[in-house]
């Protein structure tokens, strides 16, 4: 028992410095970057924290918006799927799920899904069943575990992340992938790194693309990416959020932004 309580109270010192960290860091504002999002016509910020070469280097344009919290929409996915495997709800990434037979807007959701297709292709109503499994106090209590954003499950228990009251900054999402990346979060390390595994978007000989996208429609829509890419001498973490007041029309433009800048400073090839 003495061993458990001195694990917990560690992971959860963890968890604090992880928090406290990246809340406290001297962010450098990049005025060049707001020549990228004047560009895409958007207004927005993005958080990127360069660990390669084991120097921490936080960069941000807009750092006012990077502290201000929004909904998070799918990018809660990642959270998500680690609470519901966690709660037993998922098995593993081979567990299917059954289609319901409602037809939705996306053709891919339209079928029968795993954790990785569910992840790979954004099918909410996959996540919305985790979620009325879990119920909502159980939802909260892991929401507060990990300290993720204002950690409020309010407004529906299969929609909270949606349109409800969950909310989160650019700045606690960085602080949440770090922690993800080094399996830092109060979960299995097995279930981290499965959740890493099916965040996976693109790959070269010498690096890996780790991301997920978010689009809250709500008014006005707020369009998200977040992840990392891996590179040998270290991690680039970034936590991208936009006004999409055109809609799908400005969806594109969440990729297109953060490619453009991790390239700006070598992160990320064309």
């Amino acid at each position: 028992m003495h061993d458990l309580k001195h694990c917990c109270c560690a992971g959860l010192l963890i968890l604090v410095i992880g928090v406290s960290q990246t809340a406290n860091a001297q962010w450098q504002q990049r005025p060049d970057w707001a020549e990228i999002f004047a560009a895409a016509g958007v207004d927005g910020t993005i958080a990127v924290l360069d660990q390669r070469g084991g120097v921490d280097l936080h960069l941000t344009h807009n750092p006012e918006r990077a502290e201000r919290r929004y909904t998070p929409a799918s990018t809660f996915k990642l959270p998500h799927a680690l609470f519901a495997l966690d709660a037993g709800v998922v098995r593993d990434e081979f567990q299917v799920f059954a289609w319901d037979g409602e037809k939705r807007f996306l053709e891919a959701w339209n079928r029968d899904q795993d954790l990785r297709s569910s992840m790979r292709n954004s099918v909410v109503w996959v996540y919305q069943g985790f979620a009325r499994t879990i119920g909502v106090q159980r939802e909260r209590n892991y929401l507060e575990r990990i300290d993720y954003g204002n950690a409020d499950p309010a407004g529906g228990v299969d929609r909270f992340w949606l349109d409800g009251a969950l909310k989160i900054s650019a700045l606690e999402q960085i602080s949440f992938l770090t922690r993800l990346y080094r399996n830092e979060l109060p979960f299995k390390i097995e279930h981290q790194r499965l959740v890493k595994d099916i965040m996976l978007n693109a790959a070269g000989s010498d690096w890996i693309l780790r991301a997920k996208t978010g689009w809250a429609s709500q008014e006005p829509n707020i369009g998200w990416w977040v992840g990392w890419v891996e590179w040998p001498d270290g991690p680039v973490f970034f936590a991208l959020n936009i006004d999409m007041p055109n809609g799908s029309a400005d969806v594109p433009k969440r990729k297109q932004i953060v490619h453009r800048i991790l390239h700006s400073m070598d992160a990320m090839p064309e």
